[in-house]
């Protein structure tokens, strides 16, 4: 008897290839999964009806011949994607039963592709956070724990619910978004792949704008193969987001395997922080043996905005989200509360329907962008934005393929012991993801190892503009040299 929650994304679709099982058996026995896993918390709506609706559609694909490359495949898609008649509310009270009547161009790019939608995975709100405990529907747990420990972990933001969903077998691929590192991180957090792919590689179209220069769809899986194969239907050209680069889409999974001999892997000087934890830089060592085991050559490089790419994005990102999130006011859609007139309605409607994060980030981004403050942080932010830039220019120009780096500054931490403190603590832990965001590159995590208490920890690759091939081909040969990890169940 199959374990069809145990199969990976490629092995899952092979086998509904060949008939193996149906993928109404497949959907079930993950609403089997989802159904005893809920307090996880990695899901803030459900979809059984209409995933069984969708794989019956799928074996009638699949009987006839006609199976698209996803076909029947179940995902857990973040709750910031619109989905055309399934509730979408970015995890925020002020969106609360909003039903969307149009679909997000990833999303229609998925189904088109015969996936089938499970439900709509829980996040920080707006994408917000590094740890998803400010979603308005409660925090995700990680499935993850120390050894020896009952410490509920978080699963590392925003994308948080779809990096539990998968590695705690709840979906056999899901997408999120990263706007300063929230699919790399919660990758890394939770075991698995993440791919944060090239700024216009992905349409934008229909995705809850949380800083729209920065923001970019990508999968996760819980192998390099299975991201490979989501960004191939995610990805391409689409005329209604301006931003989306008119390119052909690769054939990704066929970089899986590819020889990395030759290859030159930059490693920058400037992201061996002060007080880095030890086992994070022996994690990044082993990383660049294992890279020039397989023949690539470690180039030392240097990057010298690093320094100030944290808090160029905390000006950039947060002036952005108050832009976008002046449309929340409640006249068109979502929430509304009455008030004498029309101004303290919006007050009443803002303050109720925000959490404190969202409002945190708002105020700053108001300020920065006041008249008399534009100039000194603003403007000054977009201009070392362009140095960040510049560097990496510099050392693909250098002749370097890609980037190797640690994802995260640490493993997973517990519930409550950042988000109770200074709010810059947690920023930290978006050090070594935001200048990708900022750069607008394509960068990879994949899990690397344990620390020692057990935790997962990634590395992170990063690449040349629209090089997602080559990321997939050196992250397969870590991925091969480090091997798997799947956490114990607990939940």
């Amino acid at each position: 008897m199959i374990d069809l929650i145990s199969l990976t994304l490629a092995q899952a679709r092979d086998a509904l290839r060949k008939k193996d099982f149906s993928a109404t058996e497949l959907v079930e026995a993950y609403l089997a999964a989802l159904e005893k896993a809920r307090a996880l918390n990695a899901f803030v709506l459900e979809a059984p009806e209409h995933a069984r609706a969708m794989a019956r559609v799928s074996d009638d694909r699949l009987a006839k011949g006609e199976g698209g490359p996803l076909e029947g495949v179940p995902l857990g898609i973040k709750d910031l994607f619109c989905t055309e008649g399934v509730r979408t509310t970015a995890c925020s009270h002020i969106l609360d039963n909003f039903v969307p009547s149009y679909e997000s161009t990833v999303t229609a790019n998925l189904w088109r592709d015969g996936a089938v939608l499970l439900g709509k995975t829980n996040a920080d709100e707006f994408a917000m956070g590094s740890s998803n405990e400010t979603s308005y529907y409660g925090p995700v747990l990680s499935p993850w724990r120390r050894r020896g420990s009952t410490t509920k972990l978080v699963p590392g933001g925003s994308s948080g619910g779809s990096a539990t969903a998968v590695a705690a077998r709840l979906s056999a691929g899901a997408i999120g978004t990263d706007t300063g590192g929230s699919i790399r991180q919660p990758a890394a957090f939770c075991g698995i792949v993440g791919l944060k792919p090239t700024y216009g590689r992905c349409s934008r179209w229909g995705i809850v704008a949380f800083a729209s220069s920065l923001d970019q769809a990508g999968p996760f899986g819980r192998t390099v193969r299975d991201c490979a194969i989501l960004l191939r239907s995610m990805a391409g050209h689409d005329p209604k987001d301006t931003t989306c680069a008119d390119l052909p889409v690769p054939n990704y999974e066929a970089a899986i395997g590819r020889s990395v001999k030759g290859m030159r892997i930059g490693i920058p000087k400037e992201y061996r922080m002060p007080g880095m934890a030890a086992e994070i830089e022996a994690l990044w060592r082993r990383g660049a043996d294992w890279l020039k085991d397989a023949g690539a050559e470690l180039v030392e490089i240097s990057l010298p905005m690093t320094k100030y790419a944290l808090p160029a994005y905390y000006i950039v990102a947060p002036a952005e989200a108050s832009s976008n999130l002046a449309r929340y006011d409640g006249v068109r859609y979502g929430l509304r509360t009455a008030g004498r007139d029309i101004i303290e309605m919006y007050e009443q409607t803002r303050a109720a329907g925000f959490g404190k994060e969202v409002r945190r980030r708002i105020m700053i981004g108001t300020y920065v962008l006041s008249a008399g403050y534009y100039d000194a942080y603003y403007l000054r932010a977009q201009k070392v934005r362009t140095l960040i830039k510049r560097d990496f220019e510099t050392a693909f120009a250098a002749g370097v393929d890609a980037i190797l780096t640690p994802t995260t500054p640490s493993a997973a931490f517990a519930l409550g012991e950042k988000s109770r403190a200074d709010p810059i603590e947690m920023y930290l832990n978006d050090v070594f993801t935001v200048t990708v965001n900022m750069a607008g590159l394509p960068a990879i995590s994949v899990p690397a190892g344990l620390d020692s208490q057990g935790l997962p920890l990634g590395l992170q690759l990063i690449g040349r503009p629209f090089a997602e091939e080559t990321l997939f081909a050196l992250g397969a040969a870590i991925e091969q040299a480090a091997g798997s990890f799947a956490p114990e169940k607990w939940w």
